[in-house]
């Protein structure tokens, strides 16, 4: 990722705004999806080619290509989430995701934007209380479409415990 972005005479800070408001709306869009449990929508959030992955701190620090769950294309999300939805076994639960402190990187003058933000996934299953299920921050690049608007054309889940639920099977 690049350098932070400054407050400089030649940063347009009413595009940042305008920018950062656009990606926390489609943030919003794919943690609803998600907490509502319709797994199917989620690799529409993505471009044709993407990259998605959920890692360690440690990994992605290190530029390690390791994570717990990889995806480098859309075949292999679209059969995640078939496999989520249609043939996983795993007891019921509920989501719940907070993304905060959106942050934009970067705007190219193609219009791709680099982007971070922190999230927070709560898990609550059935007859159990709620727990923290990952926190940690996404580092995306996202893209413009003419159809779709935003998509994603890569996203990096940086989970910052080292020690993970040993049910990770849905996307954060």
């Amino acid at each position: 990722m690049s350098s932070p972005v400054k407050a400089r005479a030649d940063v347009d800070l009413n595009l940042l705004r305008e920018v950062r408001q656009e990606v926390e709306e489609f943030n919003l869009e794919y943690c609803r999806v998600l907490d509502e449990g319709r797994i199917e929508e989620w690799p529409n959030f993505f471009t044709e080619d993407p990259l998605y992955r959920i890692t360690g701190r440690e990994n992605f620090d290190g530029g390690f290509p390791l994570g717990v769950m990889y995806c480098d294309s859309i075949g292999m999300m679209k059969d995640r989430a078939y496999a989520i939805a249609k043939t996983l076994v795993f007891s019921p639960r509920y989501l719940r995701h907070y993304i905060t402190n959106t942050r934009i990187v970067s705007v190219d003058e193609d219009g791709s934007i680099e982007s971070e933000a922190n999230y927070l996934v709560l898990q609550t299953q059935l007859g159990e209380p709620t727990i923290i299920f990952q926190a940690g921050r996404y580092v995306d690049r996202f893209v413009r479409s003419s159809r779709n608007g935003l998509l994603l054309k890569e996203r990096h889940c940086v989970y910052d415990s080292t020690i993970i639920d040993t049910d990770l099977v849905f996307p954060v």
